[in-house]
């Protein structure tokens, strides 16, 4: 069972974390294909939360055709991520509105490689009217927020957690993301602080 730390404790890496980083964590926010204006601001935003981080949103990059299986009709994260790595410098989040798989999964939300440079969230399964729901902006914005804030934080080093609220757990169905919360649980805040100080 997960215990959490007493306030206090946490609050003093928090801290940390405001000093020691301040700007100096960047990270390049790409839109893959056309991606909503506010989504991407949504997100530039919220990443400031738990890892006091700027994010930058580039102009709008071409998806490599590369990474298409038409016979899917979806992309391959993986090899997002090759292209990524490839064209860009520094930390990057992409983002776009196709659907994404991996090798022995039928799709993913995100993907990123963990302590490296690259991440990317689909945004399609994330869309209540994927699933014929009326549209919900703000669930949609929030949905987004939680995938974004969990491939960053592979980015930064951590792992899944255990812990079902924390943000960091790992999402199999769009369920698991609703139930989950935004934020890093104490575990996963102190991780955050240690990885990156």
């Amino acid at each position: 069972m997960f215990k959490s730390r007493p306030s206090h404790f946490f609050s003093f890496f928090n801290h940390k974390i405001t000093i020691s980083l301040g700007d100096r964590i960047k990270i390049k926010i790409v839109p893959l294909g056309e991606v909503p204006k506010d989504i991407l601001e949504k997100v530039r935003e919220e990443l400031k939360v738990p890892f006091h981080m700027v994010g930058e949103i580039t102009q709008i990059e071409k998806l490599p055709k590369s990474a298409y299986n038409q016979f899917r009709n979806q992309y391959h994260s993986s090899m997002i991520l090759d292209f990524l790595e490839k064209h860009y410098e520094g930390r990057v989040l992409s983002i776009t509105k196709e659907d994404t798989y991996t090798e022995g999964l039928n799709f993913v939300f995100g993907q990123a490689k963990i302590k490296g440079r690259v991440a990317v969230v689909s945004v399609c399964r994330l869309d209540p009217k994927f699933f014929h729901k009326p549209e919900d902006k703000e669930l949609f914005e929030r949905r987004v927020v939680k995938e974004a804030i969990h491939e960053v934080g592979h980015i930064l080093g951590l792992t899944h957690c255990n812990n079902k609220g924390c943000v960091m757990t790992f999402s199999n169905t769009i369920g698991d993301v609703d139930k989950k919360t935004q934020n890093l649980c104490d575990m996963c805040n102190m991780q955050v602080s240690l990885l990156t100080s």
